[in-house]
């Protein structure tokens, strides 16, 4: 296949994700609403917080109808939040950038998946302080049965297999450090860290502690500012998930040109 087609493709792959992440990032808002209160993802429709008048299908077309409608609900004129594009215009941005980076390969869609979880686990952590099992492990077992899939296609069980070594080293070493402080790490934190360690193992070791060090280092600099801003206390909970989630993704994304810096360290 020639360098142009190669081109092509690549870009029609980044194309059709960029639309399909726009429609995820739109069921992602009602996940991160109603899971955590417990309530169903399917059922009812979603409706106004307003009126509670269902939301036409018209009027539910990913970040263009809140511009049409000028962020308002058509029927009693109730200010929808910008929240809700803005998360829309990250899943479409999300899977744009997980196309780039993974190309059209079989391991695409268990890393769209992934990544779809782990920005829903971002807002729902930041929101609640909440890491709900209901979306990690589920997120964890069809990861987990991709990875799989896509090794044995595409013959790359050491990729798998430092996968799997890096989930349970990363799940273990977390339900250590739960172990001596509970206080700190939490059984989300555990699940959360099983998850992370298969996507970022496949790309190896390295990824997951560079990982692990830049969501310490995001979450010091945040803690810290927000200390000196007079708008949190170093005995306040944070939501660690979302450090974590963050440090997962500049890795994912630029792990490579990171690890560059250190020539004596592997990136698969």
């Amino acid at each position: 296949m020639s360098s142009s087609s190669s081109t092509a493709i690549l870009l029609i792959t980044i194309g059709y994700c960029a639309v399909l992440g726009l429609c995820v990032g739109s069921f992602l808002n009602v996940v991160v609403y109603r899971v955590p209160r417990n309530l169903s993802v399917v059922r009812p429709r979603s409706a106004c917080p307003g009126c509670q008048t269902p939301i036409a299908d018209r009027d539910n077309i990913p970040v263009l109808s809140w511009l049409l409608l000028r962020g308002r609900c058509r029927t009693c004129a109730t200010r929808i939040s910008a929240r809700y594009p803005s998360v829309e215009l990250a899943g479409g941005a999300l899977f744009a950038a997980t196309a780039w980076r993974i190309g059209p390969h079989w391991t695409l869609a268990g890393f769209l998946f992934a990544n779809a979880a782990l920005l829903a686990l971002a807002l729902i952590d930041y929101d609640h302080m909440l890491l709900p099992r209901s979306i990690v492990l589920p997120t964890v077992a069809v990861t987990a049965l991709w990875l799989t899939q896509s090794a044995a296609v595409a013959h790359q069980w050491p990729q798998w297999e430092m996968a799997a070594l890096c989930s349970v080293a990363w799940g273990l070493t977390f339900f250590a450090l739960h172990t001596a402080s509970p206080r700190v790490l939490g059984y989300g934190d555990i699940r959360l860290a099983y998850l992370l360690g298969a996507v970022l193992g496949w790309f190896g070791w390295s990824s997951v502690l560079l990982a692990f060090f830049l969501a310490n280092l995001i979450g010091a600099v945040v803690g810290i500012g927000l200390m000196v801003a007079k708008k949190a206390s170093r005995e306040q909970a944070v939501p660690y998930g979302v450090f974590l989630n963050a440090g997962a993704f500049v890795v994912f994304f630029e792990g490579r040109w990171l690890l560059a810096l250190f020539p004596h360290v592997t990136f698969n």
